[in-house]
């Protein structure tokens, strides 16, 4: 997929989709504080519209979306062939979903989102 150069910034691109406002206003303060340059969307088909979505070092995706849910995000992402890391924020995930997540290679971190959980899985996947 080619899509526009990208944006100029020595910075880690970080995409978070959650579909309350709280929320994503929260995630982009505190991850910008972290030194993140970040971007916001409210629902999947924003992200999936937006030009430079090829180019985020990592999305972190609500589970619980209104169109479609995060996993199923996170596939579309791979068949775009967007290879950014994807975190799945949800609050207690099943057996079932957590199996789903680690067979598609996808990380989850729990809500409510104490303490570093989440500035810690981004740093640990945007080192490898």
């Amino acid at each position: 997929m080619t899509g526009p150069a990208p944006p100029q910034s020595s910075r880690r691109m970080l995409a978070v989709v959650d579909d309350d406002s709280a929320v994503r206003g929260s995630l982009q303060f505190s991850l910008e504080l972290e030194g993140y340059e970040v971007r916001v969307f409210s629902d999947a088909g924003e992200l999936l519209n937006d030009p430079a979505t090829a180019h985020f070092d990592c999305i972190i995706v609500d589970q619980n979306l209104p169109t479609f849910d995060g996993l199923q995000l996170a596939a579309r992402l791979r068949d775009r062939s967007i290879s950014a890391h994807v975190i799945l924020i949800t609050s207690q995930p099943s057996e079932f979903l957590a199996r789903r997540a680690r067979s598609a290679g996808i990380s989850i971190v729990e809500k409510p989102l104490l303490d570093n959980a989440l500035a810690d899985k981004i740093q640990s996947l945007l080192q490898c």
